[in-house]
């Protein structure tokens, strides 16, 4: 059986991304938490990857280290659970946006970490957050518009690319980001998810504090 390596739920971003692809398009796979930032993190992680970060897939003697290589590697082995779109063109565009979501975003990124226990108020997080956040819904509504007839997902059905942008998703809901309908119905879809839910139930159920994720307080009150 596959093996997924991971790191805390309620803070791993790039954790959620393969964990959820799985867990959606019923991919069987074993899990291995290591909880980060503990003294033996990284000593636990090099056992599994010579890259020492979370997440790590690993396949009988086949490794493969960081995200988006994970969700290639799962969508060459099981082309039959559709990780990407069958149009060409349709599939051309949502890898285009997973890399530019593995590449960017670097201010959102650290203005606004994962955080599934939390919500906070909106507030101004400076223009390059603005910028990042007006991007992400541009290209969202995009990918609605021009390839999401067939489903509430980016491409209608669920992809990889929706795997990618999972932890955005979660951002923007954490952080209170006003978003038009489109993207609150996508973002929606994607929360609504059971594999989602799944997720966030298991990282609202965690004892560990990052206190280095822990970017704003006080929270709002639980809805």
């Amino acid at each position: 059986m596959l093996q997924l390596v991971i790191g805390n739920k309620n803070y791993s971003s790039w954790s959620l991304r393969p964990w959820l692809a799985m867990r959606h398009l019923e991919i069987p796979f074993e899990e291995i938490l290591i909880p980060l930032d503990q003294d033996d993190t990284k000593t636990r992680i090099l056992a599994h990857s010579p890259g020492g970060k979370v997440p790590v897939l690993k396949d009988g003697d086949v490794t493969v280290w960081e995200s988006l290589s994970i969700l290639e590697y799962l969508a060459e082995t099981f082309p039959d659970r559709g990780l990407w779109p069958d149009d060409v063109a349709a599939r051309a565009h949502a890898r285009t946006v997973s890399c530019e979501m593995h590449a960017g975003f670097s201010a959102l990124r650290s203005a606004c970490p994962m955080n599934l226990r939390k919500r906070f108020a909106y507030r101004d997080r400076g223009s390059e957050v603005t910028r990042d956040v007006a991007r992400i819904q541009q290209m969202w509504g995009e990918c609605r518009r021009r390839f999401g007839s067939e489903g509430p997902f980016l491409f209608g059905r669920f992809s990889a690319a929706d795997a990618m942008f999972a932890p955005v998703v979660a951002r923007f809901e954490t952080y209170s980001i006003p978003v038009d309908d489109t993207v609150r119905a996508y973002m929606d879809a994607v929360m609504g998810t059971p594999a989602f839910r799944e997720w966030k139930a298991a990282g609202d159920a965690e004892s560990w504090v990052l206190a280095h994720d822990e970017v704003d307080e006080p929270a709002l009150p639980a809805e």
